[in-house]
C-alpha cells in the first residue's frame, strides 16, 4: 500500500525525494477507489527505483489540495525536484500512468 502523506510531512517528503507521484484522493470517491489498488500495484513495480508513489487524502489535507489546484479527484501530480512536471485528472489506464512515470525518470 502506498504511503499516505499530509500537510505536516508533504513538503519534507518532496524535498527528500527526487521523483514523486502523488495520488490526490477522497474516501467517498468511486474512481479513487478504482485507482487506489492500481497505484499500489504501480508502486510495487517501481520499488527500488528513483520514484516514490504516495497518496494524499484531500479531506484530511485540504490545504495541499488547494496549494496544487486539485479541483476534482482523483488527480495525479508528478513532481521532479519538488516541482510539478505533469498532472492528470480522473481515472487513467495503468499504461498511461506508467508512461508519465517513465517520462519523469528521464
Amino acid at each position: 500500500m502506498s504511503e499516505i502523506l499530509n500537510s505536516t510531512n508533504f513538503d519534507e517528503f518532496l524535498k527528500n525525494n527526487k521523483n514523486v507521484v502523488v495520488d490526490f484522493f477522497a474516501e467517498w470517491c468511486g474512481p479513487c477507489k478504482m485507482l487506489g489498488p492500481l497505484m499500489d500495484e504501480i508502486a510495487e513495480e517501481y520499488q527500488g527505483q528513483e520514484v516514490k508513489i504516495v497518496k494524499v487524502n484531500i479531506e484530511e489535507s485540504p490545504a495541499l489540495a488547494q496549494k496544487y489546484n486539485v479541483m476534482s479527484v482523483p488527480t495525479i501530480i508528478y513532481f521532479k525536484d519538488s516541482e510539478v512536471k505533469d498532472t492528470n485528472m480522473g481515472l487513467m489506464p495503468k499504461d498511461q500512468i506508467i508512461e508519465k512515470i517513465d517520462n519523469l525518470l528521464k
